[in-house]
């Protein structure tokens, strides 16, 4: 019987794109369903006790430019520290990759996801950017009019909904990723994730 992850994650957030090819293969070898959720993290902070970047204390600036150069070079994961697009609003690629996942999939989902977060933080690209969203839609042989569709009511509910389910089940950070009611809370938990896929 195949298992399955439930994969909150924000499209913007340097950890979950940092963990998120590694995931990807985890969850390809592992034979495992994975429901890719992408959640508003403005939403979630707030009902959770976290805080949006430029809030935070200057230690824990500092200290997460450390770590997020050590994982880069640890994972041998290309990323810019201080991207030129950064913060961004990541809205509309959360729903486009929702309505990619409807479309054509959740492969397709997890490829584009991917694709966004190279953008921010690999490439110096602004994925507020429609034209942008569109260029990638078409570097993954996605079809154009997924960006139209992705503006649908419809879609704007199943974010909403992601969103609540996360703030529902106690998840306060991205990415998370929920094996059986599990969840594991950031990229260094993949080993965890990993164990408990193939327990």
């Amino acid at each position: 019987m195949s298992r399955t992850v439930d994969y909150f994650f924000a499209p913007h957030s340097p950890w979950t794109y940092l963990g998120h090819a590694r995931f990807v293969q985890i969850a390809r070898d592992a034979g495992a369903q994975v429901n890719a959720k992408p959640m508003d993290l403005a939403r979630v902070f707030p009902v959770s006790g976290g805080l949006p970047l430029a809030k935070r204390a200057p230690q824990r600036q500092a200290y997460r430019l450390v770590e997020l150069k050590r994982f880069s070079q640890h994972l041998g994961v290309p990323l810019n520290l201080q991207p030129r697009f950064f913060p961004v609003a990541s809205d509309d690629a959360a729903r486009l990759i929702i309505e990619a996942g409807e479309a054509k999939g959740v492969e397709a989902a997890l490829r584009l996801a991917g694709a966004v977060m190279a953008a921010v933080w690999a490439e110096e690209r602004d994925i507020a950017d429609a034209a942008v969203l569109a260029e990638l839609l078409a570097a993954q042989g996605l079809p154009a009019a997924l960006l139209e569709a992705s503006r649908k009511p419809g879609v704007q509910a199943r974010y909403d909904g992601f969103t609540q389910e996360a703030i529902d089940r106690g998840i306060f950070g991205a990415p998370t990723y929920v094996v059986d009611g599990e969840p594991f809370w950031g990229q260094d938990r993949l080993d965890f994730v990993e164990a408990a896929l193939r327990r």
